[in-house]
């Protein structure tokens, strides 16, 4: 075994294994979604810096989600394209323990971001008076870096307890990137600890912030349920609706394959999971969130119409 202990150099990412045609439809297939992630959260990203009128709360904190949901697939999808049309499909031991610590990084930060984002709904729907002064600007500042700094801190946490471990000969990741419980079954050495300090991570970053997010919006349910407007209910309603439906595709996919008994999730299982939340949720995000929201498609049509030639 003492001989087996070595700093590995590279890894091989099996991916999904399938037969070479089926290959090449998902590298198109996946090539479109991660286009379609990178466009969809572009426009929502420069329409909020163009137009002054997104200029609040709200749309600042969209902005930094577009951002993670950018940096997060650009972190898994591209190698995982390469390897669908490569025959070698190797990835350095560094940049694959740095894409398990940029992917920890960035999933933390959404997390994080969409509770900030339920908190300024609620404070918006529910304390309408006193929305400006609750999250004035500075608020909004500290909100947002207290997020992305825990977020990193965390992540080289789960990091510095990866490198201190021996790695076997044995170099095969049985995943299309280097998540986290894939890396660790590389090791030679006992991985309780990590596993230890992986579901306190989740209890923590998952359902501590899901139960948050469920608070905030069932006290906005009961303050939307008082609004005498019909007009005003169903904007509430419609606004409140696309958050939810982005925290459970985010939360719901994210517990089941790090709480989750290993049993009911087979390493098949966990890649397709692990789509949801690294290419399809940052694919959907902008459509929920924004692309169906009328100021959003306001702005859209001002900047349209002002680069249009007279």
């Amino acid at each position: 075994m003492a001989d087996n202990q070595t700093w590995i150099t590279e890894v091989t990412l099996l991916g999904f294994q399938v037969d070479p045609a089926l290959e090449l439809v998902l590298f198109g297939l996946f090539s479109l979604f991660y286009t379609l992630t990178l466009l969809g959260n572009g426009v929502i990203l420069g329409l909020i810096c163009l137009d002054p009128r997104l200029h609040t709360p709200m749309y600042f904190f969209l902005s930094h989600l577009a951002i993670i949901d950018m940096s997060y697939a650009s972190n898994n999808v591209p190698k995982m394209l390469a390897n669908l049309v490569s025959q070698k499909r190797t990835i350095s031991f560094v940049p694959c323990v740095m894409q398990t610590f940029l992917y920890l990084a960035f999933a933390a930060t959404e997390c994080l971001m969409l509770v900030v984002m339920s908190y300024d709904r609620f404070t918006a729907i529910c304390h309408p008076l006193r929305y400006t002064v609750i999250m004035s600007w500075k608020v909004c500042l500290v909100l947002v870096i207290t997020s992305w700094a825990f977020s990193f801190i965390l992540a080289l946490v789960h990091l510095v307890l990866i490198l201190r471990l021996p790695f076997c000969v044995r170099h095969e990741i049985n995943h299309f990137f280097c998540e986290i419980l894939s890396v660790l079954k590389l090791a030679c050495a006992d991985t309780r600890l990590n596993q230890v300090v992986i579901f306190a991570s989740c209890v923590f970053i998952l359902v501590g912030p899901l139960c948050l997010v469920l608070v905030s919006y069932t006290r906005i349910l009961f303050a939307i349920l008082k609004i005498q407007s019909g007009e005003g209910r169903r904007k509430a309603f419609s606004t409140c609706s696309s958050h939810l439906c982005v925290v459970g595709l985010f939360f719901g996919s994210a517990i089941v394959m790090y709480m989750a008994p290993k049993s009911r999730h087979p390493e098949k299982q966990q890649k397709i999971l692990s789509l949801f939340y690294s290419l399809f949720n940052p694919m959907l995000n902008p459509l929920i969130y924004s692309l169906r929201n009328a100021e959003v498609k306001g702005a859209l049509r001002r900047v349209l119409c002002k680069e249009r030639p007279v």
